[in-house]
């Protein structure tokens, strides 16, 4: 039977800041590893104070992405406090994870390079802005910059308005999984060989790698995607339609689920057409088809589209706002919510089970620096 931690022994060093570094040591934690979380004196990760709303003198999206961690409190740039973090990475820090910015842990001598000498069998991972090698491998980087740098929001939103993103942090939360995954290979290779290395991953190479639709059709065709809003380049219909109340997402993703929509909608012979039989030719005629579509779906409310796709086995459902999402009994079912003992307040677990079990919430984000006592006591001991 598979462990709901399958992580627990393993110390991660977590030096993160905003979003992607935290957003890897979650993922680690959550899985069972002890993450500690290194943060400079004061005013400690800049994400403490990006609200409101506030909860327990800490913002609701650092208790987000921290939870399950302890936290200690260092100056790197003080001889003393330095020396005391080496010692711990030496006694009992099995992976090393941070998002600062290119080459400032390097000026600190706790570089790649440097911690990797002293412990040959560190996992050590960078989580960059623009990657570790390149022209610009020294620029700063936020999740909105890689949107707009990658292309992604030049295929975001409808034609003639406005760029937007995608109105999460996308990027950095696929960064923080991606270097999870190349954390837990190098666990795994450790295992074999006994040694560790470095793991990079960046921002911008994982917006370059959420864009593998669109770059891969520019490359065959050579022609530019458009800004579609809610549909698909590639698959029609497959989009938001407007209903009586509002509006409802529609996916029929093949020809067999084009031809059970429109039985369902009463136009069987609609999947006769020459120019919309088959999905190819579905998406040449898009503006036509999506024209008779809608002028259908206005004709009625949601419900009664839900009851009859439903009926006939058509991938459908409601745009749902935010407040809809955590009062909804699948989403309750699957126990992604958890509660906070004796608080109002629940907090996200990971997307993952094991043998059907999800981690727990042991314990919400520390205080800056709550650990230090703890967690150098135990460093000392193991030296």
């Amino acid at each position: 039977m598979l462990s709901v931690q399958p992580l627990k022994g393993v110390t991660v060093l977590e030096m993160g800041h905003s979003v992607a570094g935290p957003y890897a040591g979650l993922i680690l934690a959550e899985m069972g590893a002890e993450v500690i979380k290194l943060e400079k004196p004061g005013d400690g990760d800049y994400a403490r104070g990006w609200g409101p709303p506030f909860w327990k003198g800490d913002s609701a999206i650092f208790h987000g992405l921290n939870r399950n961690k302890s936290s200690i409190s260092a100056d790197l740039s003080d001889p003393e406090q330095a020396d005391a973090i080496r010692n711990l990475i030496h006694a009992r820090v099995d992976v090393f994870v941070h998002n600062m910015r290119f080459g400032a842990l390097d000026r600190l001598g706790f570089g790649a390079r440097d911690l990797t000498a002293a412990k040959p069998d560190l996992i050590y991972c960078n989580i960059g802005a623009f990657g570790s090698k390149g022209p610009l491998k020294e620029r700063p980087g936020y999740d909105p910059l890689m949107q707009a740098f990658s292309g992604m929001m030049s295929i975001l939103g409808e034609d003639g308005r406005p760029p937007v993103r995608v109105g999460v942090s996308i990027i950095d939360m696929a960064s923080g999984m991606w270097a999870a995954i190349g954390i837990l290979a190098a666990l795994y290779e450790r295992q074999q060989t006994g040694k560790g290395g470095v793991v990079d991953c960046s921002l911008l190479e994982t917006a370059l790698a959420w864009m593998l639709n669109p770059i891969t059709s520019y490359q065959c065709s050579g022609e530019l995607p458009k800004r579609r809003g809610s549909s698909s380049p590639d698959i029609v219909p497959y989009q938001a339609f407007p209903v009586q109340d509002g509006y409802i997402m529609v996916a029929a993703g093949n020809d067999k689920l084009f031809r059970k929509l429109c039985e369902a909608i009463d136009l069987p012979d609609l999947a006769d057409n020459p120019k919309y039989r088959i999905n190819k030719d579905r998406v040449v005629n898009r503006v036509e088809l999506i024209d008779v579509l809608t002028d259908v779906f206005r004709r009625a409310p949601s419900a009664h589209w839900f009851a009859r796709l439903d009926a006939a086995g058509i991938p459908n459902g409601p745009i749902h706002t935010v407040d809809q999402v955590v009062t909804h009994p699948q989403v309750d079912a699957l126990g992604m919510l958890q509660q906070v003992s004796g608080e109002d307040m629940r907090l996200l677990g990971l997307p993952i089970s094991f043998d059907g079990a999800r981690a727990p919430l042991t314990h919400v984000a520390p205080g800056i620096g709550k650990d230090n006592a703890s967690i150098r006591l135990r460093a000392a001991s193991a030296n």
